[in-house]
């Protein structure tokens, strides 16, 4: 008997996927992949089910006669040990992301003479309602604020990119892009402060106050299903973060970032160029477990960032420091630098790591922007943040666009750089 496979990655089973079953299982001995979870979120979702649970979903199908698990986005391992004689995919991925998956698939199977078959994708309304009820409930508080912690579990790395609008949130949602085989894409969204004060036009001093903070991750959530980390600045005052902590967590925001630092809030890379006062380590202290002990879910994280290499307070007081804050409840260490060699990141990171190997240990290189990924995370780095690459880029641009129309009185010599209005409304989903 003839082998069939096709690989899955959906939570739930609609006509579509029924079609595609139907079809394939008329060439044979049907073998079903289902997507793992690491491979998920690489891939295009998080899923809402396990692993476990979308095995046993399709093992309940007559017409499946085997399931198995494919541990990667690309086929090639599942294709190499069943070397199937036909590999069965809807056409949608012809012209997308998906379409080096596609190109992977068919010279892998000319190595015995298999074949690709394609099935016409379903588009209908009862389709697209289920997919949008699934975007949606990815979406909702309780599934999304619990992702940061699940992804920590599931990656080798984090990777949380800077947004500051609902379009920027669009584009951290989207971007995917294709690499040898695999697919990669941001796993969560980081929420500025000095990006979300330079979008409203203010210094970036904790002006803009937590109310309207609170109307951009509103603006975030609205269009996106990544999990958010929040930029707390120094979380104010103790009797304020309390209350902001139970918002937050309300929300479905996954994670709050907040410096020890006190007074008048100044950006980081400033380092001692401006006056800036360290908070003691019992006053921060006290401020983390006061956060700890009002949320409500194991979920939310509150993250500890350590200002001392900054300050050139020297090692030693950073990593007391982020022994403290572990001790005093904090789910995380973010430490920082601004300079451009990240070797006292890694002392830092090796030592904390020597003692303590659970605590996650968040990074954002902005001025060791050398730095890889790969490397960071043999240095035990679990997150990295991209912290304000989308509003740097964006500046130039479009001030270079408003001199041009300035120059030529017209719009025509910018028009080769702009993105059509009809690609930015693709990115906006329509219910």
């Amino acid at each position: 008997m003839k082998t069939v496979y096709i690989c899955v990655t959906t939570d739930v089973i609609h006509e579509g996927h029924k079609n595609i079953i139907a079809q394939a299982k008329k060439y044979g001995k049907l073998i079903v992949g289902v997507m793992s979870d690491e491979a998920l979120v690489k891939f295009d979702r998080f899923p809402t089910l396990s692993t476990k649970e979308r095995v046993q979903l399709f093992q309940s199908i007559a017409e499946i006669d085997e399931v198995v698990v494919q541990s990667s986005v690309s086929y090639r391992d599942n294709l190499l040990t069943y070397r199937p004689d036909y590999v069965v995919h809807g056409d949608n991925w012809k012209d997308n992301e998906q379409s080096v998956i596609r190109d992977e698939v068919m010279e892998i199977l000319k190595q015995w003479g298999g074949e690709l078959i394609e099935i016409p994708y379903t588009r209908n309304e009862a389709v697209k309602r289920i997919d949008t009820k699934m975007r949606e409930k990815l979406s909702m508080p309780e599934f999304r604020r619990k992702r940061l912690k699940q992804l920590l579990q599931l990656r080798p790395i984090v990777k949380a990119l800077e947004v500051h609008s609902g379009i920027t949130a669009l584009i951290a949602e989207k971007t995917i892009v294709a690499n040898e085989g695999e697919l990669d894409q941001f796993d969560a969204m980081w929420i500025s402060s000095l990006c979300d004060s330079t979008a409203k036009g203010k210094p970036d001093i904790e002006l803009v106050d937590m109310s309207s903070r609170i109307r951009t991750i509103d603006d975030v959530m609205d269009v996106s299903t990544k999990p958010i980390i929040l930029d707390g600045d120094t979380g104010g005052l103790i009797e304020h973060f309390v209350y902001n902590v139970r918002t937050l967590e309300r929300m479905g925001v996954s994670a709050v970032i907040i410096e020890d630092k006190t007074g008048l809030k100044k950006n980081s890379l400033f380092g001692n160029e401006v006056a800036q006062t360290q908070d003691t380590i019992e006053n921060f202290c006290e401020k983390i477990r006061a956060g700890k002990n009002v949320q409500l879910s194991d979920d939310f994280m509150i993250i500890a960032r350590i200002e001392s290499l900054i300050l050139e307070k020297g090692m030693e007081d950073a990593l007391k420091r982020a022994y403290a804050y572990v001790e005093a409840g904090a789910d995380g260490i973010m430490i920082h630098s601004r300079k451009k060699d990240p070797t006292e990141i890694f002392t830092f990171c090796d030592t904390f790591c020597k003692r303590d190997k659970t605590t996650p240990i968040v990074v954002v290189p902005t001025s060791f922007n050398t730095v890889s990924e790969e490397e960071l995370a043999a240095h035990g780095v679990n997150i990295v943040i991209y912290a304000n690459q989308l509003t740097r880029s964006a500046f130039p641009a479009m001030q270079s666009t408003a001199i041009d129309i300035l120059k030529h009185h017209r719009a025509k010599e910018v028009d080769d750089r702009l993105m059509s209005i009809k690609s930015i409304l693709t990115l906006i989903h329509e219910l």
